[in-house]
């Protein structure tokens, strides 16, 4: 099923764990996020704002469609502190919340018409001194985006990888930017 305003037919990627988010999942280990505000954008299966909230952080689970939103909250009904669930279109919509300190975001770089969006959604979420974690697998188009971001020099810019067990010869990337002051 696809929401009433988009046309054509529409692969539901959203409906499975990419590597992204489990990588994502794996480097947020290592982050301290009790108590945190984390927002996820485009949550998919939700995982890795699934792992944030099992880790102690308030989440806000977002996606810019309705199906993702609604399986994210099947998958955490039963969460003792579940996170919220929110739709949210890069660059459209805006939550009426105080900015996070920290945002996530698996493999939402793949459109490079969306980067702008993208970047306006961080900016519009993001908290001063707050961190924005984006995941891939060393995917071309985020190359292309991570020379693109750097390029507006609006961002601090680091990156790292996650070796995956399923597969060591392919890690995950995690892109860490914050706000230039």
């Amino acid at each position: 099923r696809q929401d009433a305003v988009e046309t054509g037919v529409i692969d539901p990627f959203w409906a499975a764990t990419w590597r992204a988010a489990a990588g994502l999942d794996k480097y947020l280990a290592a982050v301290p996020l009790m108590g945190k505000r984390v927002l996820e954008l485009g949550c998919g299966t939700g995982h890795a704002g699934i792992a944030a909230s099992i880790r102690g952080a308030e989440v806000i689970l977002t996606d810019g469609v309705d199906d993702p939103l609604w399986l994210v909250r099947k998958s955490i009904q039963s969460l003792p502190s579940a996170p919220r669930v929110r739709r949210l279109r890069f660059g459209i919509d805006q939550l009426d919340t105080p900015p996070f300190p920290v945002i996530l975001g698996s493999d939402v770089t793949y459109l490079r018409e969306l980067w702008p969006q993208l970047e306006t959604c961080l900016k519009q979420h993001l908290a001063p001194e707050g961190v924005v974690y984006l995941s891939d697998p060393f995917r071309i188009i985020a190359n292309e985006f991570r020379e693109w971001i750097r390029d507006r020099q609006d961002w601090h810019y680091e990156e790292s990888s996650v070796a995956m067990s399923d597969d060591p010869d392919h890690p995950i990337r995690i892109m860490q930017l914050r706000q230039r002051a």
